[in-house]
């Protein structure tokens, strides 16, 4: 399934804020996340609920916050305050969105506290982790792989989920958040 990108201002020229950008990244980033977590479904990997479906939702979300630090800081070479804004704003309109489909889902609760922990989690994971101007090296893949195959546990063909992650699904995560990155700031 194809997931339709919205990278581009309907009024092309205006000044955007870090705040907007990082809300129209988070948009996208949302988007991306389900048609993914939607893919592995098509590609015969099962879920057991929609708990999982949603946890592995929100491994490809902290992946994509992963991404975009780091491209803002190595390939766009925003200062530390400008990339703390922009990722801030990022994450907040990710908890957000997380928060109100969830609450769709599973009634009343914080559930942008519990991302917000994972987040910051992750992010000293992926902190191991090479990335360059061509993006995200192997062990980055290797281990949005490895979190996505401890979610979805190893019974069948979800033993296999990994390979799918490392090989076709990260690096096409990775491929659309930079250039929707690149496409909202220049």
């Amino acid at each position: 399934m194809t997931v339709r990108i919205k990278s581009h201002w309907h009024a092309e020229g205006a000044e955007r804020s870090l705040a907007e950008i990082g809300s129209a990244l988070a948009f996208n980033a949302w988007r991306i996340a389900k048609d993914k977590a939607i893919n592995l479904h098509g590609e015969d990997f099962v879920y057991a609920d929609d708990r999982q479906r949603m946890a592995v939702i929100t491994e490809y979300l902290i992946f994509q916050v992963q991404v975009a630090d780091r491209a803002a800081h190595q390939l766009l070479e925003m200062d530390a305050d400008a990339r703390r804004h922009l990722i801030v704003s990022f994450v907040k309109s990710l908890a957000q969105h997380l928060q109100d489909n969830s609450e769709d889902l599973f009634g009343p609760g914080d559930y942008g506290g519990p991302f917000i922990a994972l987040l910051n989690q992750g992010a000293a994971d992926y902190a191991e982790y090479h990335f360059s101007e061509d993006g995200p090296s192997y062990p980055f893949y290797r281990h949005l792989g490895f979190q996505i195959q401890q979610i979805m546990g190893q019974e069948g063909e979800n033993r296999w989920v990994i390979d799918q992650v490392m090989d076709k699904d990260g690096p096409d995560v990775a491929k659309k958040t930079l250039r929707i990155l690149m496409d909202l700031t220049e």
